[in-house]
């Protein structure tokens, strides 16, 4: 009989990015609780999260990096300084974006630009530079944080929901490159969750309801760990055949 599934990551070096809060902090934390080391992409590194310390309380190692996903200086030298660190990198999450919200007839470029880099080209020249780590290695695991909105039009968010359909066929593309490097890229797709960057959204009682009634099977919003365990498994050994695959974390929602 084969060994059982294994979500144990002791000894494994993972790098979120946009981990200071919301998602990326829930992920940092879970891929930490599970036994890796973590590599901190912060936008600003001088603003103090609290977290490379609930990090280190797990007993885990911690580096913090200045990593603006919209610039590409940054996300080459956050890559090299994570290896330099800690002599390897074998999981990227690349977790950070943005939602400018207009509606598509006001849209101006500067925030069609800004969610643009951040969100898809961040995404693809993040996984570049750790994927060339990873080819050296011949091993890697690379989670796309796309969203419900790649697959199903959220009002106001024309641009965001591009991106990341955009994010979800990207993820296949990379899997299919870099299979035979032993390298497993995915995705996974959140619903609204709990976040400082969904709470004035979600303050407002009626979208709040509108919201909970479109996740049509367990009609609640989800929490910041309701996503951070399939990203766990995604970077486990218990997810080794599975790439090219965004995971839907919605509650049902685009089951309607």
């Amino acid at each position: 009989m084969n060994s059982f599934p294994a979500f144990d990551l002791s000894g494994q070096i993972a790098l979120v990015t946009g981990a200071a809060r919301g998602l990326g902090r829930a992920i940092s934390l879970a891929l930490a609780h599970a036994g890796a080391d973590i590599a901190l992409g912060l936008r600003d590194i001088h603003a103090d999260s609290g977290l490379p310390g609930e990090i280190q309380a797990l007993g885990r190692r911690v580096l913090a990096l200045q990593m603006d996903v919209a610039h590409l200086d940054q996300i080459r030298r956050a890559v090299d300084d994570t290896v330099s660190h800690f002599g390897r990198l074998d999981i990227l999450v690349n977790n950070a974006g943005v939602a400018p919200e207009n509606l598509a007839e006001n849209v101006v470029e500067s925030d069609y630009d800004l969610t643009l880099a951040v969100n898809l080209k961040g995404t693809f020249f993040a996984s570049q530079a750790a994927g060339r780590v990873m080819i050296r290695q011949n091993f890697g695991r690379i989670i796309n944080v796309s969203s419900q909105a790649g697959f199903v039009a959220l009002p106001t968010e024309s641009i965001y929901c591009t991106t990341k359909a955009a994010i979800n066929h990207l993820t296949r593309c990379l899997a299919v490159e870099w299979g035979k490097y032993n390298i497993t890229v995915n995705a996974v797709a959140p619903t609204f969750i709990e976040t400082p960057g969904t709470s004035e959204y979600l303050a407002d009682p009626a979208h709040r309801a509108d919201v909970i009634e479109r996740i049509a099977a367990l009609h609640r919003i989800g929490k910041p760990m309701d996503v951070a365990g399939s990203v766990v498994f995604l970077a486990s050994p218990a997810a080794s055949l599975i790439t090219g695959h965004t995971l839907v974390i919605d509650g049902g929602w685009t089951a309607r």
